[in-house]
């Protein structure tokens, strides 16, 4: 609840987030004699808090814990309750951040408190960090730690956002751990068109027009399917009936078995199988009765594995189309291609026991997560990286899905307890 009401949102701009008041708050909750914290802040305000518990064997393996503060912006009047009040309401606590990722954030340290409490004395080092600026691809937190401070938070493995939702399958509960992550190339098209008086708009060169035509264009793309590997693993996991499990990972069939998909997986799926273009942002004019001779837009685009660089703006070339692309620019691009981490490792066995401990009958099953989690910089380091964490499915998966960056987003305390009991058994367990 504290995390939420600091408010650490996030706008993209450097004098935004300021993680730093959540730093204050966990750095206090932690701070426990002869454990070592440290804050960073590469910008003023953009505060990250990493803690070491360091271990008996520096033979044996690491394990780091990584979360994040800061919390995208919000519509107010889209939500039933104040988005950093905190409410914690029948259970269940709302707010901006409450699964994203303030509930990984605030369990991991719980976790950590209780096995600092407990005199907990690893073989291997245990690192806890929570990090600044997630939300606009971790300039001033995670890859800024990374390439500058990284004696401080390099471990073997790692576990950040985002897993162990209960998929809407029937059978044993699935726990999707999340080996791979999508990449992103955030890209700024500017649109060319000829200055004029808005009150002859007939036959006039408008460049907010074409940028309405083109954003039109790219929300109606379809990029290449990819049924790479992880895919077909994740759909043998799911242990659907042969005729589904074949008919989603089959090329032919694929777009006709997404349609009947399980409730709430669709745009999962969907984001899962393809490269992905969103235009989410667009600027235009500098008067009212002046025709724009420029516009741009902003354009959210998740990379899969192999997809990435020239082969994205030829996807965004075939989207957009010849006649139109000739008064096209790209401006600004971003480059994050997408990571992954190995399916098995002493890390996904130490997981799978304890989840089922606490979930009897729980099957973990590899997936990828279609957003960009700091976890990319870890793995472009030879770190084994995860996402994961365990919901208790009080709230529906349709449902869940949707919360992210949505209105009304809540995480329940069942969810929570889950949580914490994961990451305090998972460290005794990995680390002794």
């Amino acid at each position: 609840q504290g995390l939420i009401r600091n408010e650490c949102v996030n706008d993209g701009t450097a004098a935004s987030g300021h993680e730093i008041r959540s730093v204050d708050l966990l750095e206090d909750y932690l701070r426990v004699p002869g454990v070592e914290l440290k804050r960073y802040e590469p910008q003023p305000g953009r505060a990250s808090l990493v803690l070491r518990v360091e271990g008996t064997d520096p033979k044996a393996r690491s394990l780091h814990y990584m979360g994040h503060t800061d919390v995208v912006p919000v519509t107010p009047s889209g939500w039933q309750r104040d988005p950093f009040a905190g409410e914690l309401v029948d259970g269940v606590v709302w707010g901006r951040g409450a699964i994203d990722m303030l509930d990984v954030t605030a369990s991991m340290a719980v976790a950590v408190k209780r096995l600092l409490a407990s005199g907990f004395r690893p073989k291997g080092t245990l690192i806890y960090s929570a990090v600044a600026d997630e939300e606009a691809l971790g300039t001033f937190g995670a890859q800024w730690l990374t390439e500058n401070e990284w004696d401080a938070v390099r471990a073997d493995f790692l576990v950040t956002e985002f897993g162990g939702t209960r998929l809407p399958v029937a059978g044993a509960p699935k726990l999707p751990i999340m080996t791979a992550e999508k990449g992103s190339q955030w890209t700024r098209l500017r649109v060319k068109g000829t200055p004029g008086h808005g009150s002859m708009p007939y036959q006039a060169d408008n460049a907010l027009i074409k940028a309405g035509e083109i954003i039109a264009r790219i929300g109606k793309y379809k990029a290449p399917l990819r049924l790479h590997d992880l895919w077909k693993r994740f759909v043998e996991g799911l242990e659907l009936p042969a005729a589904a499990r074949l008919a989603l990972t089959n090329a032919k069939t694929f777009d006709v078995a997404l349609d009947r998909a399980p409730d709430g997986t669709v745009p999962m799926f969907y984001s899962a199988t393809r490269t992905t273009f969103s235009p989410n942002m667009a600027r235009a004019g500098v008067k009212l009765n002046v025709i724009p001779d420029s516009a741009e837009i902003d354009i959210d685009i998740r990379t899969i594995v192999g997809d990435d660089g020239d082969g994205v703006r030829r996807m965004l070339r075939d989207a957009i189309g010849e006649t139109l692309w000739k008064d096209v620019e790209i401006v600004a691009e971003g480059s994050n291609p997408a990571t992954e981490s190995p399916l098995r490792s002493p890390l996904w066995d130490t997981l799978t026991s304890v989840s089922q401990k606490l979930v009897p009958g729980a099957e973990t099953i590899p997936f990828l997560i279609v957003g960009a989690t700091d976890a990319r910089f870890f793995r472009r380091k030879g770190v084994t990286a995860y996402g994961y964490g365990l919901l208790s499915g009080r709230i529906p998966f349709r449902e869940f899905a949707k919360l992210f960056h949505g209105n009304n987003e809540r995480i329940d305390q069942e969810s929570l307890r889950l949580s914490t009991e994961l990451w305090e058994q998972t460290a005794r367990a990995f680390l002794s």
